[in-house]
């Protein structure tokens, strides 16, 4: 049994703490880091050293238990959490950080494995890291083969292996290189109370570097000072919210005329219904509807810092929702796999199984057939997911067609600002690619209700 954590502020610990909280929970590493590093204020470097140590272990996890496996005399799967987080830690900082001394990765794990469970894992982390840094690099599977990828790459094989069939194989090293890479703090400016050039000065006379957004009129992608944001007025005051590009593009999506009544199913957290109630304006209605109780909580007070009116939290279950009034757009933000976030949630990778795409399109097919009757002759259904597999992009669309003949799909193009035409396929459907465009993996598609 593990010894309960300390706690102290400092970088690795903190780091620590949350890894081994990632593995043995279903918490998400970016919600326990960032409440971590508000509670420990840690210096700016440390708390970027905190973060990359997080993201990079846990992307690069596969290279990393490559690696330690002949060190060991046991699976690396049988440690202890908190022993497995420290090695995995110390590596990382061997293979990875050329800036940081080995004998200060080699150290602080050791450190941290002994006060979690005790001298004889510190001994073992020792051991082991110093072994690790004098046997050199582990050895690849062949090159040219997809298990190369997937272990060059840090991702499971049956991923690899899916995507080579969707996208070919020549797009796999460009979109597995992507995921390792963290992604760009973006923030969606709140055009009631400002706009992206007063905003970008705003932030920059606070100390916090911007640049404009490629694809989202809206978006200003932060370049250095981002920890500092939610302590800054213009947070406070609501002129900005954390919103990613690709997911901007999804709501920009939607169109909708101002004092449209819009419905954001599985709304949870709410940065969409936002983003929907501003586009709407005041004299809009936009219900945000999803199950978690808590989530919806949240996007209340989030409507509340931005100074938006109009939304209407409905805790209920999409597939059966509790009302009856036609709609002018409905937004379905499916429940996915998330494989399209990986640059912000590495940890996916390793939750998710090949099983859990066929059960989540079953779920998606349920949630767009139980709201499809609130779309009022000529509205809008917009269906989107932040994963990359076809199962649960245009194969979902074409099988609800199916079901439901009177929608159609609408060419995306003629619904987003110019800058996205990137992004729009040859069918009409929004898709983002980490490799191709830098945004997260999402996929969108515009249905009209034509009778």
């Amino acid at each position: 049994m593990s010894r309960r954590l300390e706690r102290a502020p400092d970088a690795r610990a903190v780091a620590h703490e949350v890894l081994v909280r990632v593995e043995t929970t279903d918490a998400f590493a970016d919600l326990l880091l960032g409440h971590r590093l508000a509670e420990e204020r840690l210096a700016p470097a440390d708390r970027s050293l905190a973060t990359r140590l997080v993201f990079g272990a846990l992307a690069w996890q596969r290279r990393l238990d490559l690696h330690l496996a002949p060190c060991l005399h046991m699976p690396v799967a049988a440690l202890e959490p908190a022993v497995r987080a420290a090695l995995r830690l110390g590596l990382y900082q061997l293979l990875f950080l050329d800036r940081v001394p080995a004998y200060a990765a080699v150290d602080a794990s050791v450190r941290l494995a002994g006060r979690a469970c005790g001298r004889g894992a510190a001994g073992l982390v020792n051991a082991v890291l110093r072994r690790a840094a004098a046997e050199g690099p582990a050895i690849l599977p062949p090159p040219g083969s997809l298990e190369r990828l997937a272990v060059e790459w840090s991702h499971p094989s049956w991923l690899v292996e899916r995507w080579a069939r969707e996208f070919g194989r020549d797009a796999l090293p460009a979109l597995l290189a992507a995921n390792n890479q963290r992604a760009p703090t973006a923030l969606r400016t709140n055009r009631r109370r400002t706009t992206p050039e007063s905003l970008a000065a705003e932030l920059a006379a606070a100390g916090v570097a911007t640049r404009p957004g490629t694809w989202s009129p809206d978006a200003l992608l932060v370049e250095r000072g981002g920890a500092r944001v939610r302590e800054l007025a213009a947070y406070r005051a609501g002129r900005l919210a954390f919103q990613g590009e690709a997911s901007q593009l999804v709501t920009l999506l939607l169109d909708p005329a101002r004092g449209a009544h819009v419905l954001d199913a599985c709304a949870a957290p709410g940065g969409k219904a936002m983003h929907a109630a501003d586009l709407t304006g005041p004299d809009g209605c936009v219900v945000a509807l999803d199950r978690r109780r808590g989530g919806l909580r949240r996007a209340a007070a989030e409507a509340g810092r931005l100074g938006v009116s109009g939304v209407f939290p409905v805790v209920a279950d999409a597939r059966r929702p509790p009302l009856t009034r036609p709609l002018d757009v409905v937004l379905v933000d499916a429940p996915c796999s998330g494989l399209g976030t990986l640059r912000r949630h590495p940890e996916v990778r390793w939750r998710r199984r090949p099983e859990d795409i066929p059960r989540l399109a079953v779920l998606q097919q349920e949630i767009l057939r139980g709201l499809a009757p609130l779309v009022r002759p000529g509205g809008v259904l917009v269906y989107a997911v932040c994963t990359l597999t076809r199962d649960e992009n245009e194969q979902v669309v074409e099988e609800f067609q199916h079901a439901e003949p009177r929608f159609v799909v609408e060419d995306a193009r003629a619904h987003l600002p110019a800058s996205a035409a990137a992004a729009v396929t040859g069918h009409g459907f929004l898709r983002t690619l980490p490799g191709q465009h830098g945004l997260d993996g999402f996929f969108a598609a515009r249905l009209r209700a034509v009778s």
